[in-house]
């Protein structure tokens, strides 16, 4: 027998170890806690900042700049082509409409249209944003860009 001869199935979920089941099973009375100390204790939680002692990482790195991460405004992208793909001629595109047809995951972020694919219908599309690509490939297609 050889490891490609078993199925994906053999192997896949490993039995969860019981600790603290008597001396015989190999991991009792402690339960692999160790003797003492606050590792041994209930609601303990090793902290990933300390050390040891030793100076943490994030006092040993020096802070500087700017990040603008918490102030970025994010989008749910729909790209031209996936609605050329999903939604008849003459259609009313929506937030909720791309939502129900799977082309985003959720209603959270705004919509922007990007460019890429060929746009052949002429569809009516609601969204925040359109990059200049898609606006005019939506208009060449006799369609209409409306900016919510």
């Amino acid at each position: 027998m050889n490891i490609t001869e078993i199925t994906k199935q053999a192997g896949r979920h490993r039995k969860r170890k019981r600790v603290g089941r008597g001396h015989g099973s190999g991991s009792g009375k402690t339960a692999g806690r160790g003797h003492k100390g606050a590792g041994s204790r209930a609601g303990h939680r090793r902290m990933d900042t300390k050390e040891g002692g030793q100076m943490p990482a994030f006092r040993r790195m020096p802070k500087r700049g700017f990040s603008n991460a918490k102030f970025r405004k994010l989008y749910s992208i729909v790209n031209v082509g996936d609605l050329d793909a999903r939604f008849e001629a003459g259609a009313h595109v929506t937030k909720i409409s791309l939502r129900e047809i799977g082309l985003i995951s959720h209603l959270r972020y705004p919509i922007k249209v990007l460019g890429d694919g060929e746009l052949k219908k002429k569809l009516k599309v609601d969204a925040a944003k359109f990059s200049k690509s898609a606006e005019e490939k939506i208009k060449a297609a006799g369609g209409e860009a409306i900016v919510v």
